[in-house]
């Protein structure tokens, strides 16, 4: 009897065969037939699963991005039994940093799309979509913070939020050009942080 293979399993091997290709070599460098060999499949194969490379691409960008959450998510979930704002941002922000290989892939992954999506709608759209919310949830957190008195006064929290993007953004680029290591990246990170709160970074580990 032959092995039944799970349609969205086999869809995210082959995002991840996408990822290898776009980390060494960007997206430019991968035609379906690159990533089906890469897949260790045939092309007709692949193309059962996604009809175009539009399709695969789509896809293969919001698995990724499915999994970077759920990275945080889960170290969100180790903290203390209530973190507070700083920590969740903190935790959020260091996560989106290039600190290891996998992270790195990520990011890696993510530039290659940044690439194509400046020339491409369809991709563009997730961005368009995703950076709002991204930035609502730590405009949230940042209102927490000054609810709590742990902010100074004065802050605008969409500003602020859309900053710490920003940073991590400029920062991961950085990390990927050797110009800073990581732990320089994370450095700057936390001074940023203590810059906005106002108060000095806490002893805080990965």
């Amino acid at each position: 009897m032959p092995k039944k293979v799970d349609h969205e399993t086999r869809r995210r091997e082959i995002s991840e065969a996408l990822w290898r290709i776009a980390s060494t070599r960007g997206l430019d460098g991968a035609s379906l037939r690159d990533v089906a060999a890469e897949a260790g499949i045939s092309l007709g194969r692949l193309q059962h699963y996604f009809r175009t490379r539009d399709e695969m691409l789509g896809f293969a960008l919001r698995h990724i991005n499915e999994l970077a959450d759920r990275r945080i998510r889960d170290r969100i979930a180790g903290m203390a039994a209530e973190p507070t704002p700083r920590a969740v941002l903190r935790a959020c922000l260091s996560g989106m940093l290039p600190l290891d290989d996998k992270s790195r892939t990520g990011t890696l992954v993510g530039a290659a799309y940044f690439v194509r999506a400046v020339h491409d709608e369809s991709l563009r759209a997730e961005a368009r979509e995703g950076i709002p919310r991204l930035c609502a949830f730590f405009a949230g957190q940042l209102r927490r913070a000054a609810e709590r008195g742990e902010l100074p006064p004065g802050r605008d929290a969409e500003d602020e939020a859309m900053l710490l993007i920003s940073l991590v953004d400029g920062l991961s680029t950085y990390v990927l050009l050797d110009v800073h290591p990581p732990e320089k990246a994370l450095h700057l990170l936390d001074l940023h942080l203590a810059n906005l709160f106002g108060t000095p970074p806490p002893d805080a580990t990965d």
